[in-house]
């Protein structure tokens, strides 16, 4: 099995839960932007148009998560763990009301893990789930 790109905690699988439940099928990004565009957003799947300036990971309990593919540049090495806190963040993120929000933790893939990564796709063209 391959190195995956992201994962996520137990926390952030409820948080999760919470919101599939309230919002349906979910999706991530993460831009990279100014305010709070450093921390993965959570949208309701098909609401943030992705495409080829974006780069999809991997899935985080049943969803798909993007990146800028700029911000991909500067984390290729770096395995992702969606987290979350208890907190506002300054977003448009699903888990606001919640009183909640999502957070990357990261750390450096090993080279063991580095030969054997998961593969990454443009945002226009990765695998969708049957």
């Amino acid at each position: 099995m391959s190195t995956p790109r992201v994962l996520c905690t137990q926390d952030a699988k409820a948080t999760i839960d919470l919101l599939r439940d309230e919002h349906g099928p979910l999706m991530f990004h993460q831009s990279g932007g100014c305010c709070d565009g450093s921390s993965p957003m959570c949208f309701a799947k098909g609401e943030f148009r992705v495409g080829s300036n974006d780069v999809w990971l991997g899935r985080i309990h049943g969803c798909d998560f993007f990146m800028s593919a700029s911000q991909f540049e500067y984390w290729k090495h770096t395995q992702l763990t969606v987290d979350v806190v208890k907190g506002r963040g300054a977003s448009f993120s699903l888990e606001i009301p919640l009183g909640v929000r999502f957070l990357i933790r990261s750390r450096l893939f090993t080279e063991e893990e580095e030969q054997d990564m998961a593969p990454v796709f443009a945002g226009d063209e990765y695998p969708v789930e049957a």
